[in-house]
């Protein structure tokens, strides 16, 4: 038995199709494909360099569940979910072998701008219908982390009127539902130790928001590739190959590649820091990865996204999201640290 095929405690998952009737139910997943929600926040830390940071968030590791629950009791519609996602660096350090098989640090794009790459071994993505949920959740969370971690970034999304982002334009339109979103974010046969696991990009962009109300909507909505208003895709006789919702389309025999976004609006009016949270997830890290190629380089190169001419990418991180399955059996001890 891989260490991934153990029962989720009181999940009740049904067991996964071509399996025999005496054998273990299949791994339980995180909440990827749980609806958007009106809040949601983004904790991005690192993990300190020693055996009692590591040996903490391993423990934390089985407690999130049960955090999740008391918390979100509080108010049962809420929708209260919480997703830990791990960076290249840290997996060695908290599980070592075996890997995801697409786990590696985020690759910095370079082209016309710059996606860059930043630090981040942990990845908490809280989602709920009311912040104060989220923000009791995160507070937990960090106060049985205390010193074994350090906070690389931090940001608090809301929706923004009718799922609008910053920019007037409705955001995640084209996301996957039901049956789609599992087969387009969950891991399968591909890396059968690690199914029901997921890939995970955030990225933070900023926006220069007097440059973009400058434009005239006609522009904008070349730039995006949809009506600002209606949220209707442009025809393709009008829409520019430059377009955003034109470079982020990815068919591969016949068949659109998709991943599913829970991008959230922040800002902070006194700053003037107005942005988008992108977070992207996919049952490959490729798909994101074309993706921001097409969008920082260009499909071809030189044909990049305007968009960008705007938006500021100022984080970029990737991280697998490992099952609950997965997360209990290791604070459990049944999987098998490094230096075990």
């Amino acid at each position: 038995m891989t260490r991934n095929e153990a029962r989720a405690p009181g999940t009740g998952a049904a067991p996964a199709a071509g399996r025999g009737a005496g054998d273990a139910e299949p791994p339980v997943s995180q909440a990827v494909v749980a609806p958007l929600t009106a809040a949601a926040m983004f904790l991005v830390a690192t993990i300190e360099p020693n055996s009692r940071a590591r040996a903490a968030v391993r423990a934390l590791c089985g407690e999130l569940g049960g955090l999740q629950r008391a918390v979100g009791f509080r108010d049962a519609d809420a929708g209260l979910s919480c997703i830990a996602g791990f960076g290249s660096d840290a997996w060695d350090a908290l599980f070592g072998a075996p890997r995801p098989k697409e786990l590696h640090p985020f690759r910095e794009v370079r082209g016309r701008h710059h996606a860059v790459s930043t630090p981040g071994d942990i990845l908490f993505h809280l989602r709920a219908t009311r912040m104060d949920l989220c923000f009791e959740l995160a507070t937990e969370i960090m106060s049985r982390l205390g010193g074994s971690v350090r906070t690389a970034d931090e940001v608090h999304g809301f929706r923004y009127f009718d799922a609008r982002d910053l920019l007037g334009f409705v955001d995640g339109t084209e996301n996957p539902v039901e049956r789609a979103a599992i087969d387009a974010t969950l891991i399968g046969d591909e890396d059968p130790e690690f199914e029901g696991g997921s890939y995970v990009i955030v990225q933070k962009y900023l926006h220069d928001m007097a440059a973009w109300n400058a434009l005239p909507v006609e522009q904008q909505e070349r730039i995006i590739g949809r009506t600002k208003l209606g949220n209707v895709e442009l025809a393709d006789d009008v829409r520019p190959t430059s377009a955003h919702s034109a470079l982020t389309t990815l068919v591969e025999n016949g068949e659109e590649l998709e991943i599913l976004r829970d991008n959230m609006p922040f800002g902070e009016v006194g700053k003037g820091e107005f942005g988008t949270y992108f977070i992207g997830y996919a049952r490959s890290p490729q798909r994101i990865e074309r993706m921001l190629e097409n969008m920082f380089v260009g499909r071809p190169a030189g044909n990049y996204d305007r968009l960008l001419d705007f938006s500021r990418a100022v984080t970029g991180t990737l991280f697998f999201v490992p099952t609950a399955t997965f997360l209990e059996e290791e604070a459990a001890g049944r999987g098998s640290p490094p230096g075990a």
